[in-house]
């Protein structure tokens, strides 16, 4: 199974990034085939006829399993994310998305649900149900154990694998 993460920080290499490649490898035992830290894109992203940036949409359009992973800012997805997303045609696709969100407190614990899973489904991905990590948990396999035991399943399944 090929694997993308995908992390719309506006920060390069964050905890959302490091959260985002725990959560990839826990699922498929495997860290993953492509990490696209968006933040490290530029301004490409504002571009549409930007090679780097179509190639990206390209690469992670192709993989089966997506991490799709950010802060949570005034509730919902970063904007940066939201330009990375805006590039994708709504259409079927063969991949699993996993929308994760990173915040400060549990308030905004439905971000994921409310906000990225949505727009995921919409640009055609598979989603899964939202994963919400506070900050200071960030790298702790223990934060994501619980969730990873309900959606490992769901996820080997949708992707052709034995759990």
């Amino acid at each position: 199974m090929s694997t993308a993460v995908v992390v719309g920080n506006p920060k390069p290499a964050s905890r959302t990034l490091a959260a985002a490649n725990l959560v990839a490898t826990e699922l498929t035992g495997a860290p993953p085939d492509l990490v696209v830290d968006l933040a490290t894109v530029g301004a490409g992203l504002l571009a549409w006829d930007d090679p780097e940036a179509r190639d990206l949409v390209q690469r992670v359009g192709e993989a089966d399993l997506v991490v799709f992973a950010c802060p949570t800012y005034k509730a919902t997805y970063t904007g940066l994310l939201k330009l990375f997303l805006d590039r994708f045609e709504a259409r079927p696709r063969a991949a699993v998305a996993v929308p994760l969100m990173l915040g400060a407190g549990p308030g905004h614990a439905l971000a994921p649900e409310l906000s990225l899973r949505p727009v995921l489904a919409e640009l055609g991905f598979t989603t899964v149900r939202g994963l919400y990590v506070l900050d200071s948990q960030h790298d702790d396999p223990a934060a994501v154990a619980a969730w990873l035991d309900q959606v490992r399943p769901v996820v080997a399944a949708l992707a052709g694998e034995s759990a």
